[in-house]
């Protein structure tokens, strides 16, 4: 079924950094870089590093082969480096991998393909930055119900809500930069993080790799550290539940009893295969699985970072299967919410009848505010709960409950104005704050 379900669920751009013939790729690479650095400082011959980088095509490989090699091997890199030294023959094969451990090449092969992700990601993120400003500009003084608790609480606008979206996006793309310059580094100290294979000059090979990727480094190779991969997968946890909250919410007012927000409906999209009525909210659905599945590696991620001694295969292994699950399921969930904000239809209508359905208790605490200047806020307070509590009970209107109520506390009724229950005139600043996020219309 995974198969089925990956032709949409998950971002195919993502996918395709991860995959097997890619991350062949990124290994050949990364032997290749490591080659040539060695020749610049004349540690392996140059003819050898030329050969080496001539031959390290994924392509040259039997995917289908190595694969089989692998299981029987029990070592994913061993029967890569053997078919790789078969490939460059002799006597350039006899220089491949001089001085290097199985992880080093993993780990920096893994920074390339995290880099890459973390391109994909926030080229999403973009996307869904330009479409809620643009949306939050259109809906600037779209009037809805701002909720507390599952209640509604004061008058907002939709933009407003998108433009509060919006803010904390543009954090977590912030947070993306600083980790790009820090959790992506070459790693090439051998066994034990020494250098001890290369004859002095490791942490200057290191340094020429880092350079020829556009990597940072380092400058100690240890293999027992993750903390930089544990971070990339902690924020991209923080980032899946920010797309959470928005598609929960999204997905609140797709509800029938609801109906403020609709996703793209076109010809031959299914909804249910027997209710055919059914209009489900797929996209947000979608959304919200992605960033379960996103959250859910960041606790393996935690765990991959307790590695005993110099070296710890268990937990490494570990990050080595949580990095490209957690990289995947994060790009589609930024993708997947892109989409939502993109193509969902807003029903101003139903946001308006549903401000409506309270009969304007919305607005109490408008009144409570008004009234508080003349009796204080204590009184004041009181006097709003009893009014509320009056049209909760007996279906009376707000505004002539607010009036009986206050001229019992000494305050004319002709004082309660028509406009304090007006909820446009209870925006705050509301304005000010959409048009500095979003700009104007």
């Amino acid at each position: 079924m995974i198969s089925f379900a990956q032709t949409y669920m998950f971002n195919p751009k993502a996918r395709e950094i991860w995959s097997d013939s890619a991350t062949l790729q990124r290994w050949l690479d990364v032997e290749a870089a490591l080659a040539r650095a060695q020749a610049d400082l004349g540690m392996i011959p140059a003819e050898a590093a030329q050969r080496i980088a001539s031959c390290a095509r994924a392509e040259a490989f039997d995917l289908s082969r190595l694969s089989k090699a692998i299981a029987v091997a029990q070592h994913p890199l061993v029967p890569v480096l053997k078919e790789f030294v078969a490939l460059c023959g002799q006597p350039a094969g006899g220089w491949i991998h001089w001085g290097a451990t199985t992880q080093n090449i993993f780990d920096t092969a893994q920074s390339l393909q995290l880099r890459a992700s973390a391109d994909l990601i926030d080229a999403d993120l973009q996307a869904t930055i330009a479409q809620l400003r643009t949306r939050a500009r259109q809906h600037a003084r779209t009037l809805q119900a701002g909720r507390t608790h599952g209640q509604h609480a004061l008058p907002i606008t939709f933009g407003f809500k998108l433009v509060y979206w919006l803010a904390e996006i543009e954090r977590h793309r912030w947070r993306l930069a600083q980790l790009r310059d820090s959790a992506f580094v070459v790693r090439m100290g051998g066994a034990v993080g020494t250098y001890a294979a290369m004859r002095g000059r490791g942490r200057e090979v290191e340094a020429r790799i880092a350079e020829h990727f556009g990597l940072p480094c380092p400058y100690i190779g240890g293999r027992s550290d993750c903390d930089r991969q544990a971070e990339f997968v902690a924020f991209l946890g923080m980032l899946a539940a920010t797309c959470e909250k928005v598609a929960s919410d999204l997905f609140f007012m797709q509800r029938t009893e609801i109906a403020e927000i609709e996703e793209n409906h076109y010809a031959g999209r299914a909804g249910s295969s027997t209710m055919a009525q059914k209009r489900n909210p797929q996209e947000a659905q979608r959304v919200l699985m992605l960033a379960r599945m996103t959250r859910s590696r960041v606790p393996l991620a935690m765990e991959s970072m307790v590695r005993a001694e110099e070296g710890d295969a268990v937990p490494a292994h570990i990050m080595d299967y949580v990095l490209p699950e957690t990289a995947i399921f994060a790009s589609s969930t930024v993708q997947a919410l892109c989409g939502l904000l993109t193509n969902m239809k807003v029903r101003e209508e139903a946001m308006a009848r549903n401000f409506r359905i309270s009969g304007g208790l919305i607005m109490a605490e408008a009144v409570m505010m008004k009234l508080a200047a003349a009796i204080g806020r204590d009184q004041a307070h009181h006097l709003v709960h009893a009014a509320a509590s009056e049209c909760a009970d007996t279906g009376a209107g707000f505004p002539d409950s607010v009036r009986r109520h206050a001229d019992r506390c000494g305050i004319s009724p002709r004082d309660i104005a028509d406009d304090l229950f007006d909820p446009m005139n209870y925006l705050g600043e509301i304005e000010a704050i959409v048009a500095e996020r979003a700009g104007t219309a």
